[in-house]
């Protein structure tokens, strides 16, 4: 858990720029969500203000609450949509829950892997996935 230098008023979900699947994704989320934190490319962001690395943001996605805590994968998915309220939040605590976290871990690092092969995919979508995610320890 990393606390960022500049101090923010709302949350920050880190995606790729250069992935067409994150992005499309992104588009459809602001399509079916009302309230989200800040979406930022990581390519177009001051990354150590964040608390990030760009390595670890080719990784996988990543939330930073406004308090500096950094999840990633599958814990920044389920923070965002916690973060959405209403009913996404009860979505987003399920996948924290122990048991159906384990699960949603291993979707995710399988939606990882695939993204290249998934609608909206680019060719920035095929980079190798690190197995042992810092996410996966909090």
């Amino acid at each position: 858990m990393t606390t960022p230098t500049v101090a923010r008023r709302s949350p920050v979900l880190v995606t790729d720029g250069d992935c067409g699947f994150c992005q499309a994704t992104v588009r459809q989320m602001q399509r079916r969500i009302k309230r989200l934190p800040e979406i930022v490319q990581f390519q177009h962001v001051d990354l150590a203000a964040l608390g990030l690395t760009e390595a670890e943001c080719t990784i996988e996605l990543k939330f930073v609450a406004v308090d500096g805590r950094i999840d990633g994968g599958h814990r920044a998915a389920a923070r965002t949509l916690i973060f959405a309220g209403k009913g996404w939040q009860i979505l987003g605590r399920l996948l924290l829950v122990p048991g159906v976290s384990w699960v949603a871990a291993l979707a995710y690092r399988w939606i990882a892997a695939n993204r290249y092969r998934l609608p909206g995919a680019s060719g920035a979508c095929a980079i190798p996935v690190r197995q042992d995610s810092r996410s996966d320890t909090h």
